[in-house]
């Protein structure tokens, strides 16, 4: 009998301390090589603000006006660098509301150099999304170009970035209602290209059409700063859409291939279709083709195959162009530089897209949480589409108009004329 009641005794200890192993085996533990992979997009994501994009609007903007772009997206690096700290990853990534973080975060409490998310350091996934909350409103700059303020700049980017990229951020990847329904957005369809190509639009009719457009010549200053610019972005967006994994693994090369078959084709569709409509390929075209290809692989990258990705490529690509030059053209908006032909409207194809090519059967991944259908996958799609268009679109214009009814949105009429380096910042960017 005490043999036996030995032998109950050792089996219950035996499961008791396999218990403890399996907890502490199921436990979070760092993986220098996802660890690695994600400093290593992080750095990414940052080189396509600054230098990437600063360099590719700067070229498009006039000669008078190349310093105030850069100075622009410089300056916006560095407040949504602080804003993100404060408060803006705690409204983002705390809490479990269905529409907003809360404030337990603020200041970064709690993120210590061994709290992780997943595999990698906590402070090393903060750093990352901070990468999208920068690039996220440089993107809008691109719209009201060559004629704001760069002090109503600064608050309305500051508001918005607060009161709107956070919440949509929540939304998607905090746990928020979005991301419930099963929604598809890898890395910032909806969160970063939607939302920024609506704002910017709302922005360029609020602010109205730059003095002297269309009839007076706009050229760009630079074709060449706006290639190498267009270059960069082409690259740091492997850190961007690859890194969105969080992980060193076959998502994360899958993202990677996605991302470059889709870019090349939409920048191969963007020059057939305007050399057919133009009569010669341009430059600038072949480069705008490849962004609007990195903007609508963007929500898919995680979720599509290969031919998927071609399929999204080719399509946004001509889509863009025909929103950039034929639907612009006949509405007679003044988006300076395409932020919503490119991200809005790529942001949108690539979100509606990603409901039809995630499917198993065409080379997918598979779909969201819930959603069994390509019909289902895409009415999901559809409703995260409309809900940040109406709540961006909203938002953005009643904060500009209480800017402008207070501080002015607008420079005046000569600084317009002199340029916005001379009148703004007292500098140029070419000594001629």
């Amino acid at each position: 009998m005490k043999i036996k009641l030995f032998k109950y005794v050792a089996f219950i200890l035996v499961l008791g301390t396999s218990g403890i192993a399996f907890a502490e085996e199921a436990a979070p533990v760092l993986d220098s090589g996802d660890t690695a992979w994600m400093l290593t997009a992080t750095a990414l994501v940052l080189f396509m603000t600054i230098p990437g994009l600063s360099l590719f609007y700067s070229g498009l903007v006039r000669t008078k006006n190349v310093l105030s772009v850069m100075m622009q997206c410089f300056a916006i690096t560095s407040l949504m660098t602080i804003i993100w700290v404060v408060y803006g990853y705690s409204i983002a990534f705390s809490g479990d509301g269905a529409f907003a973080g809360d404030l337990s975060k603020a200041f970064l409490r709690g993120v210590t150099v061994d709290s992780l998310i997943g595999t990698i350091p906590e402070t090393v996934f903060m750093t990352f999304q901070m990468t999208f909350i920068i690039i996220t409103p440089a993107l809008i700059v691109g719209a009201f170009a060559e004629r704001m303020k760069f002090s109503a700049m600064l608050i309305f980017l500051g508001i918005w970035a607060t009161v709107v990229y956070g919440p949509v951020c929540h939304w998607v990847w905090g746990g928020g209602w979005l991301g419930s329904w099963g929604v598809l957005d890898f890395a910032g369809g909806t969160v970063v290209h939607i939302n920024a190509g609506v704002a910017g639009l709302v922005a360029c009719l609020v602010l109205g059409k730059r003095k002297g457009y269309p009839q007076t010549m706009m050229s760009p200053n630079s074709l060449v700063l706006t290639v190498v610019g267009a270059g960069m972005l082409w690259v740091g967006w492997f850190g961007f859409n690859a890194g969105s994994e969080l992980a060193a693994d076959g998502t994360a090369g899958m993202a990677m291939a996605v991302t470059q078959i889709a870019t090349a084709a939409a920048a191969l569709s963007w020059m057939f279709v305007e050399w057919i409509d133009h009569g010669k390929p341009s430059v600038l075209g072949i480069a705008t083709g490849a962004v609007a290809g990195l903007v609508a692989i963007t929500p898919a990258s995680g979720s599509v195959g290969p031919m998927g990705a071609l399929a999204i490529g080719l399509i946004s690509g001509a889509a863009c162009f025909v929103s950039a030059v034929k639907v612009k053209r006949a509405l007679g908006f003044d988006d300076s530089l395409d932020a919503f032909a490119v991200h809005g409207v790529g942001g949108i194809i690539g979100a509606v897209l990603v409901g039809i090519f995630a499917s198993p059967s065409l080379g997918g991944s598979g779909f969201g949480d819930g959603n069994e259908t390509i019909m289902a996958q895409v009415i999901a799609q559809l409703v995260s589409i409309a809900a940040t268009i109406a709540y961006t679109g909203i938002l953005s214009f009643i904060i500009l108009k209480v800017i402008d009814a207070t501080i002015g949105l607008r420079v005046s009429e000569e600084e317009e004329v002199t340029g916005l380096d001379l009148s703004l910042h007292d500098e140029k960017g070419y000594s001629l």
